[in-house]
């Protein structure tokens, strides 16, 4: 088949390329999917989309004109999909529904173990030959309450290394998941999660239900102090309600892997210029906070698993026999 990809990064390519042993023709695209690039995908079949592309209707209706029939994301989410519009139009969605859960669980804790060390904040003293230890106190982790809200693979993956510091760890979650209850988390109500827990980790999906799911007040239920990750999406934090909470001293830290408004900041090098989003400008300017621009995702590992499944849906749906991880209403 013929794919156009857009948001093509050079590691996109080299391990698209590698993992392309079926021949398909990928055309690899640097610009992001909007209504004014659909052109680029003419004479292609599919197009393989990342998070920050807009697959919204004016999109996916011309992507349709243009003749694709499929659409073959290259990441676990699809928020960003109109999955109405594309069963309208007859367009199969299909995703990579796991790619390394360990990656992204790692990363947290990577959040986690900075802001509470001020890792971020002692290498940059200790380059300019500061070597004071005043305003660098952190907490062990031992013994803490860690509060993961989603337990599917990547929170399951999270809690295990968690308990391993030997936190306390509660989750909250619709379906609860047997293998954490195996190995010692305790379920509770969000409510009673927000309330008892020293750190907040989100690993949940965006949908109607989580979308601002920690907000004003959710902060108001949470501990004094409280330290908030997020690498799952940005919509998930109100990100006004966090900045109120981080100057009244309601957060204590702020870990952020994903933002709300990112499509216009992430995954690109924008050093060179003013950023206008005067939230993320804010946000940036507290010493407690830490963001990374999208990249818990982002290893070997991780970046393999995706190119060879997205190949292999791209491969099953031309041959109408395999695996094919479709995206439903249901978003099963």
């Amino acid at each position: 088949m013929r794919i156009a990809m857009f948001s093509s990064k050079p590691y996109d390519i080299e391990s698209f390329q590698l993992a392309n042993t079926a021949g398909h023709e990928i055309i690899f695209l640097e610009p992001k999917l909007t209504p004014a690039t659909v052109p680029l995908a003419g004479d292609c079949d599919a197009v393989c989309a990342f998070v920050n592309d807009d697959l919204g209707a004016t999109v996916l209706e011309g992507l349709v004109e243009q003749g694709v029939r499929l659409i073959a994301l290259r990441s676990a989410g699809f928020n960003h999909v109109d999955l109405a519009t594309a069963r309208r139009l007859g367009l199969s969605v299909v995703r990579v529904p796991g790619y390394s859960p360990h990656a992204v669980a790692e990363h947290a804790v990577g959040l986690i173990l900075a802001l509470n060390r001020n890792i971020h904040r002692a290498y940059n003293r200790v380059r300019e030959h500061n070597f004071a230890l005043t305003g660098l106190l952190g907490f062990d982790l031992h013994g803490r309450t860690v509060g993961v809200i989603g337990t599917g693979q990547i929170g399951t993956e999270f809690a295990k290394i968690m308990l391993g510091f030997g936190c306390r760890v509660v989750a909250s979650d619709p379906y609860p998941n047997d293998t954490c209850r195996s190995v010692g988390v305790e379920y509770l109500h969000r409510h009673d999660l927000f309330e008892q827990s020293d750190i907040v980790a989100l690993h949940c999906p965006l949908t109607s239900e989580t979308y601002h799911i920690i907000d004003a007040a959710a902060i108001e239920r949470m501990r004094e102090g409280v330290m908030i990750v997020n690498t799952s999406r940005g919509a998930l934090v109100d990100a006004s309600a966090v900045i109120d909470g981080l100057k009244r001293g309601r957060i204590g830290h702020l870990g952020l892997d994903v933002y709300e408004e990112e499509a216009d900041l992430f995954f690109e090098d924008l050093s060179d210029r003013v950023v206008h989003d005067d939230v993320f400008a804010r946000l940036i300017t507290f010493p407690n906070v830490l963001i990374t621009g999208h990249q818990a995702f982002f290893t070997i590992e991780a970046l393999t698993r995706i190119a060879e499944t997205t190949i292999a849906n791209v491969s099953a749906f031309e041959r109408g026999e395999g695996e094919l991880h479709l995206v439903t209403d249901s978003g099963r």
